[in-house]
């Protein structure tokens, strides 16, 4: 047992394609164990066979004819939509956590630390209060001003940091930090200034995957699949820059193109998830930070482990705030937070007492 911890100290390393197998299998119980659960008692054998008759050539042994075609809709229309759309948004918000942890060289670093989240916020409840209603590519008008306020946010955020080469990293996260109070506090301006929409307001910054429907997935999607597949391509940048700014340098990394490819990618991302969901806090924060503990610090192999990662816990979460208190619903972003805040507040008292 020793000579396994010693190994591990050293750098030892489980290998990626089996690791992934594991994840992914766990991926996909979970995703069949969140479609048994709900206020309807679906059954496992119902789903199964459910679930294969959409399968090419094999779909018609599946004997579907005897389930209850309220069963059909409970499952593709209601439960797998908000599954899958869980399931891409923690995908997204763990692989950002992660490729900003690694860009800003702090384990404690989150998605939604240059403002993105307020940003989102405030689109999102400028568009309530204006009266947008209506839908664009699987989106509400209301989350197109949500993807938009957080993009717009992140492009202020890096202007205000100054995007010569002189740029640190320091001065986008102090610049994030006071953009993002700013932003929340003018969203607390205009909540009381609009009495009536204020619960409206305050339920959507707590999350929520309650309006899933199949055009979501297939934004989010191809959101994830974008964004994911640019942050992959930084994993050597990342392990570089771990060992300092100046060593990346002199080792050929362009800080200022890694930099602005990560955020963008990042923002993105996040401001996608944020768009279909509501604000969501700590999955970008606690599953990166658990996969480094388990499976170490190379970025080539943290960030899909976070990614596929980050997509068990969302849906375990969601799958806990629609059951908990059925047929009532616990925002999930509520949910997440239970889990994360204890974790944050271990990881300030480790780090506290590494340093007495």
């Amino acid at each position: 047992m020793a000579n396994k911890v010693e190994k591990n100290k050293k750098g030892y390393r489980l290998p990626f394609i089996p690791v992934m197998v594991l994840l992914s299998v766990l991926l996909i119980g979970t995703i069949f164990g969140a479609s048994l659960v709900g206020s309807a008692k679906l059954g496992a054998g119902n789903a199964i066979r459910l679930l294969i008759a959409k399968l090419p050539f094999i779909g018609e042994l599946a004997g579907t004819k005897q389930i209850a075609p309220v069963y059909h809709t409970i499952l593709y229309r209601v439960r797998l939509p908000r599954i899958m759309l869980a399931g891409l948004a923690g995908m997204g918000l763990s692989i950002t956590g992660a490729a900003f942890q690694g860009l800003f060289r702090n384990p404690l670093a989150d998605p939604h630390i240059l403002g993105v989240s307020s940003g989102a916020a405030l689109g999102a409840t400028l568009g309530m209060l204006f009266g947008a209603s209506g839908w664009f590519f699987g989106l509400s008008y209301i989350g197109v001003c949500a993807l938009v306020g957080g993009l717009l946010t992140v492009l202020l955020v890096y202007r205000l940091a100054g995007s010569g080469t002189g740029m640190r990293t320091v001065h986008l996260l102090l610049t994030g930090t006071a953009v993002s109070s700013l932003l929340s506090a003018i969203i607390s301006l205009l909540m009381t200034r609009h009495r009536e929409q204020l619960e409206k307001i305050y339920m959507w910054t707590l999350g929520s995957f309650g309006s899933a429907s199949w055009e979501k997935v297939l934004f989010l999607l191809i959101a994830v699949a974008a964004g994911t597949a640019s942050l992959l391509a930084f994993g050597r940048e990342l392990n570089l820059i771990a060992a300092g700014e100046d060593t990346a340098k002199t080792l050929g990394v362009s800080m200022k193109k890694v930099r602005i490819g990560i955020i963008l990618a990042g923002t993105l991302l996040v401001s996608a998830c944020v768009s279909v969901s509501g604000i969501i806090g700590f999955v970008g924060l606690i599953i990166p930070h658990c996969m480094r503990l388990i499976f170490g610090p190379d970025h080539r192999r943290l960030l899909p482990y976070a990614m596929v990662g980050g997509a068990v816990f969302m849906i375990l979460c969601d799958t806990l705030a629609r059951t908990l208190t059925a047929p009532s619903e616990i925002p999930v972003g509520v949910v997440t937070s239970i889990f994360g805040a204890p974790y944050f507040i271990f990881l300030l008292w480790r780090d506290k007492k590494k340093g007495m």
